[in-house]
């Protein structure tokens, strides 16, 4: 088991604090293997087993626990002195009303709670009033790059190619790297993606009309790193499968999916005026792989994938991501986390001198001194008048949190 440190260090400082700790990040990206972890940490620190609970709401076994009454009775029924108790709710979404319960719990019991949970709006409408103030969140993401590395224990250049080549097709979720074998991936990233359709999306949501819905989805998962166009997509079905679909409809069918994690939404950033382009972004996959079980037949779409791990990487690195935009052209990411700032272009290679041109040439309209990436596959550093190039291979392997 890898230990997720990257995380756990972020979480460790609050272990004790009087905050609900939130973890969220989409279905089998390791959030329960967090908790486990944090767990363990807590027994070895001398904690007795008996003072933490833990519950997973997807196991059977609580099934029995249905709203937040329930979960009340559950948990004071554990807590049976006025020793500090550890409270672990796992999926926690899957209980009605479950921050009434978590609310009172943490305004009249001695306890430190954790919830993990695959909505991304698990801190919106009613849990939002009833903590306000009272809790801090972390998001989980995927395997990156790295601890793919670190997991299997792959030293040599040879295998972290070999490893490359796997992780930008099948992606990083956790559990499929103990498989033997492609079948089996493709098995469990299937399994993994309709779980995610049916359960966060199709049954939350109330969806009606599946055919719609199930080639909306198909396009956007199948065409990672494009720019949007409501205006497009409609013209595309009513080309291609002559159906008639609205913007609202969409737009709708877009949240969805945002909410269930399974893609993510980069806004478009005007550099020159400094302001958010509304209606203007690209979506990214959050897991590769649950893209490729879609791409069937289709030829795997290098660049584009390329772009949709770095951006998965700056955001697993705690950076604020955006699509940079300027009178004539594009910087695919301007990403922040507190004082920094970066950019980044991403290109598959650098075939010839336009294609280096286009690259590099981007950053010429760009008159501040923020480090400015360009980041390929190439083996040769073509670094230039104060731009940075990089092997995508090695940034992704560097030391950065």
């Amino acid at each position: 088991m890898l230990i997720r440190e990257k995380y756990l260090s972020k979480i460790r400082p609050f272990y004790d604090v009087d905050l609900i700790k939130v973890i969220i990040g989409i279905r089998r990206c390791g959030k329960s293997v967090v908790l486990l972890q944090i767990m363990d940490e807590l027994k070895n620190k001398g904690i007795n087993p008996s003072q933490i609970i833990y519950i997973n709401f997807e196991d059977e076994e609580y099934s029995f626990i249905k709203n937040d009454k329930n979960l009340h009775e559950f948990v004071k029924s554990k807590i049976i002195n006025d020793e500090k108790y550890y409270l672990f709710f796992d999926e926690v979404q899957n209980v009605e009303n479950w921050e009434k319960a978590i609310n009172s719990f943490e305004a009249t019991k001695n306890v430190s709670i954790f919830v993990t949970g695959s909505n991304s709006d698990l801190l919106s409408g009613e849990l939002a009033t009833h903590i306000a103030g009272r809790y801090v969140s972390f998001k989980i993401y995927p395997f990156t790059f790295k601890e793919v590395c670190e997991l299997k224990e792959i030293k040599s250049r040879e295998e972290t190619e070999r490893a490359f080549e796997d992780y930008i097709k099948w992606g990083g979720m956790p559990q499929r790297f103990v498989l033997t074998d492609e079948n089996q991936t493709k098995t469990y990233l299937s399994d993994i993606y309709n779980s995610i359709v049916i359960k966060d999306i199709v049954e939350r949501f109330g969806i009606k009309d599946l055919d719609l819905f199930n080639r909306v989805i198909e396009y956007i998962v199948t065409t990672p790193s494009q720019n949007f166009s409501a205006d497009s997509l409609v013209k595309y079905f009513l080309n291609s499968d002559n159906r008639e679909v609205s913007k609202v409809t969409l737009y709708n069918y877009l949240e969805y999916m945002l909410k269930a994690m399974l893609i993510n939404k980069a806004d478009r950033y005007d550099i020159r005026g400094k302001r958010i382009l509304n209606g203007k972004y690209k979506y990214y996959l959050t897991d590769l792989g649950l893209g490729q079980i879609k791409n069937t037949g289709k030829k795997l779409q290098l660049g584009a994938y390329l772009e949709n791990l770095v951006y998965n990487e700056l955001l697993s690195r705690g950076y604020d991501v955006k699509v940079g935009n300027l009178e004539n052209g594009e910087i695919d990411f301007v990403a922040t986390r507190y004082e920094e700032k970066i950019y980044i272009q991403v290109a598959y290679i650098l075939a010839d001198e336009k294609v280096e041109e286009r690259e590099f040439g981007a950053y010429r309209k760009i008159e501040d001194n923020y480090p400015k990436y360009v980041l390929t596959m190439d083996k040769f550093d073509f670094s230039r008048d104060g731009i940075i190039h990089k092997n995508v291979i090695d940034w992704l392997l560097e030391d950065n949190k």
